[in-house]
């Protein structure tokens, strides 16, 4: 079942349809290989994806064992290597809510982070560096 539907519009943009929700999203090549830059890359999209799945599943802990996260805000940084060209390193800031969270809540969020599905997508090689701030 297609899930997706992305079609190249020219001078290095593409337009993505999620088909079940008709939101559309597009991306540009980044000023640094040959794009304006006037949206999302592909990588940056790696990058928010990879937030956005943390959040997802530390919100399902959060739910599971009574506890809040609403409001929790990340910095994402993306760090691009060359030769050849990929992402080297996401840097990821947390920022809870002061909650005083336990210091088991705090595990469930550390594991959950680690755990999500698209940490564990991606290549070994990709450095993941998480930034929890109570």
């Amino acid at each position: 079942m297609i899930t997706i539907q992305t079609i190249y519009k020219g001078d290095l943009r593409v337009h993505s349809e999620h088909l079940a929700s008709g939101n559309v999203l597009f991306t540009d090549a980044p000023v640094d290989n040959k794009g304006k830059g006037e949206a999302f890359s592909p990588t940056d999209l790696v990058a928010t994806a990879l937030g956005s799945c943390m959040l997802t599943i530390i919100g399902i802990a959060a739910q599971t064992h009574n506890f809040d996260i609403d409001g929790t805000q990340l910095e994402i940084t993306k760090i691009m290597e060359s030769n050849p060209r990929r992402i080297g390193e996401i840097i990821i800031n947390f920022y809870f809510p002061k909650n005083n969270y336990s210091l088991k809540e705090q595990m469930l969020i550390k594991s959950a982070a680690e755990t999500c599905p698209v940490a564990k997508s991606l290549h070994p090689d990709l450095k993941q560096t998480l930034f929890f701030n109570f």
